[in-house]
This record gives C-alpha cells, structure tokens and sequence, in this order.
C-alpha cells in the first residue's frame, strides 16, 4: 500500500474527523520514508495500528444543577497508545470537545510523550461540559459524576490523566477527591494535583517555560539569542503565562497577548506586575483581554484580531488548534518573523506550517516544543512513587534538561542541511521510531 492509499483508508474509517486527520496525515507526510525503509514496521503492520486507538471509552455525565435542572454532557476518555508506559495526557472541557478532537490530541501526545524520554503513553479526554456561568458546586457536581465513570479505567500504573482547557487546579481536586472516595485509595492518578497533596512546584507554568527553552536551543543552534528579541504571545492562559515570564527571564520582550475578543500589544513589554494583572483577568473566569490596554494606557487594544499582523521576531502560538492560518503566517515572514514555536497543540494550519517551511525560517511544532507541560507532569508522577517533594530548582532544572534533549532529537532526525533544520521531521520521526520499536518487541496487542 503506498502513501496516498494508506491517507485515503484511514480517512474513510475516520469520516467527519477533520482534526485527527490532519494530525495522521502531518506525521505520515514525515515518517513515510523511515516506514517503507524498515521491512520490520511493515510486517508487524505497525502505521494501521498505531493510528487505531487501543481503546476509546464514551459515557454520560448527569449531574444537577443549584437550580434543580438535571444536565447531561457527553464524557470521553481516548486511550491511544500505552507501548512505551501508561496512558498519558490531558482531560478537556469545553463545548467544542469531540471525539475528532480528542482523538487528534491523543494521537499527538503518543510522539510528544515518546520524545521525552519518559515513560509515558499516550491518551486524551474530556467533556463537552462548559464551566463558564456555573457555580463552584456546580463544577464539583460535574467533576465528581465525571470521575464516577472514568475512575474504572484510569489508575497510576494504567492510565494518569491531567489538566488541559477548562480543567486547572479547581477541577482537578474535585476530580482526585471523588476518585480517592470511590475508589479508597490515595495515589498519584492525577497530575496538576495542589501542592499539599502531591502536586509538583512549576507544573502550571511548565509547558510555556518549556516552549522558551526550545526556542532558546533553535536559536542557539543557529548561532542566536533570545536577548532583545520581540515576540508575539497568543492566549493567556498558563501557557502563555510561563511563556511570557520564562521570555521576560532570558531577556526577550513580549508584546502581545490575546483572547476571544481580540489582541492587546505592549510596545512596552508584557513583564513583572503586568504578568500579575494577566494572571488576575484569568482567575475572573472570563477570556477578554480588553481590559488590559485600559490598565496599561501605552498598550493598544485590537478587537476580533489576531496578534501575528505585529512586527515581532518571534512567534508564540499558545491558544488553540488552527489559530495560525496562512495569511497569518505570510504576515509574519514579511513583517520580520525569524522564529516560530508553538506553544499550544497543532495552532498552525497545514498551509500556514508550508509556508514557514518554505520560507526556511525557524519553526517547531507543538508535540516537541509544547512537551514542557507533560514533562513535568511525568516529573511529579516521580515525585508521587518517591514519595518525595522536589524543591523548585530541582523541578525546573530537570525540565530544562528534558527540552535540551528533545531538541536535540530533532537536530538529529531534522537537519536537512548545515543551514537548515525540519523540526516537523525530526520530531516525528523520532517519536516514531521509539514507538514504533516497543510495539515490534511487545508482539501483535
């Protein structure tokens, strides 16, 4: 079977997936040849069965709202791929959860994970619940109906989910509380846990710092640095959180940050106490930025935009999938862009990723730049089987270490040339082969 025949199986036993699509096709386009080059990967036919999920599990979650109301979500929990260790990866809440979504994510977080060194499988889930307008006790509702279903296939040695979209700190306790109550037993089944009960200092902000320490690595390997250098944020979440103050750390100016409601830009620098203020917004539960420019009165305020029209030299992608699209990404390269790292899961479209490719400017997907957050949520499942809290040096010292490594993978599958590196190949194709040799040496499961 050759390439375009193997794209066209999958898409037709996946229809209406146009998310997990465009993940398989990215990472075939970039293993394809490695695949057709090992006699062994075709044998034990394992391109068809890693993108079949090992188990996909889909339930109902009743719960009651203060009103009385009885409610129904849909709950989801995509159990792709455990060859290297047990499922990992995030749970979603919001609206536009679905199974194309979560399937997509799951797939992602096989390489991502592998590219760690960890061990760590992959797997995604979540609901189509949105928190926004619902009381505390509405939320612990849903959460605690949520893990009465998921607490039977989920365990530390089995599957350890985490926060993603609209599950944080809050969630998750509620979430470890019920299953700790159902299941009478206190273990590390969660990562993202509060730090008096077995979560890990720097967690939250883990994935932005780890998107900076890539960024700092491509621009070492090019002979750069990240000083006075300006750079364009999207979101402001924890990503761009840990982004923003790890940017601010190294001596990089960030300018923008944005939400649904558009884009603020500070030619001053988001840094220090306005780090704070962005932090403050978010605690309120409500995603506008607006608010932002009227604090800060030399920031502007760009309604229904999107912050890639800046002149920047570096770009942050730290929302959402399909946030970049190609007119972004041509603005971008005229306007002086040398580097783009995503921070949040696939924010680039196809034709946006083709166009930086073509431009040959520096640019890392989302599975190995992003690979800061689950990193340390595999560094405090260490710190659950230990027993034993890490200071916060320690935490952000192995974190950092963590992406030298990954980095250096890509350069080692990614260099085209002395001048140029494909970090799309590099990753994948090195989260590929790890995989893909476990799944050899465990036999046909």
């Amino acid at each position: 079977m050759n390439k375009q025949a193997f794209l066209e199986k999958v898409a037709a036993r996946n229809p209406g997936q146009p998310e997990f699509l465009q993940a398989v096709k990215e990472v075939v386009e970039c293993i394809w040849d490695v695949y057709e080059n090992n006699p062994i990967f075709q044998d034990a036919n394992i391109l068809e069965r890693l993108v079949e999920p090992e188990r996909v599990i889909m339930f109902r979650v009743p719960w009651v709202s203060d009103s009385g109301e009885v409610n129904v979500n849909r709950g989801y929990r995509v159990e792709f791929n455990s060859a290297i260790g047990p499922y990992k990866g995030g749970l979603r809440f919001h609206p536009s959860v679905n199974l194309s979504i979560l399937k997509f994510l799951g797939f992602e977080q096989i390489f991502k994970n592998a590219l760690t060194t960890l061990p760590m499988g992959g797997g995604k889930g979540g609901s189509d619940f949105n928190f926004r307008g619902r009381s505390d006790g509405e939320i612990m509702r849903f959460c605690q109906s949520f893990m009465t279903e998921l607490q039977r296939h989920i365990g530390h040695r089995t599957d350890i989910p985490a926060g993603d979209i609209g599950v944080g700190a809050r969630e998750i306790g509620y979430l470890f509380g019920q299953y700790k109550r159902i299941r009478n037993e206190f273990t590390g089944v969660l990562t993202g846990k509060g730090l008096h009960w077995g979560g890990s200092l720097v967690r939250p902000e883990a994935t932005g710092f780890g998107v900076v320490y890539f960024a700092e690595e491509m621009l070492k390997a090019a002979g750069d640095n990240l000083e006075g250098k300006k750079v364009a944020i999207s979101g402001f979440g924890n990503v761009a959180w840990g982004a923003a103050t790890k940017v601010s750390e190294l001596g990089g100016k960030v300018v923008t940050l944005s939400g649904p409601d558009g884009y603020i830009y500070d030619p001053d620098g988001v840094q220090g106490d306005k780090i704070e203020y962005m932090l403050m917004l978010r605690a309120s539960n409500n995603d506008i930025v607006a608010p932002y420019a009227k604090e800060f009165p030399n920031a502007s305020f760009h309604p229904g935009k999107r912050p890639w029209e800046q002149p920047v030299d570096l770009a942050l992608p730290c929302a959402t999938q399909n946030e970049l699209d190609k007119k972004d990404a041509e603005a971008l390269i005229k306007n002086g862009c040398k580097c783009v790292v995503e921070g949040a899961n696939m924010p680039s479209t196809c034709d946006a990723v083709e166009v930086f490719q073509k431009a040959k400017i520096l640019y890392a997907p989302g599975k190995a730049a992003n690979a800061g957050g689950v990193t340390t949520s595999g560094l405090e499942m260490s710190q659950n089987y230990q027993g034993i809290p890490w200071q916060r040096e320690k935490v952000d010292a192995e974190l950092h270490k963590i992406m030298v490594r990954i980095h250096d993978q890509c350069l080692e599958y990614g260099r085209i040339d002395e001048n140029y590196t494909n970090y799309v190949i590099g990753a994948n194709v090195s989260g590929f082969l790890k995989v893909a040799r476990a799944m050899v040496e465990q036999g046909v499961v």
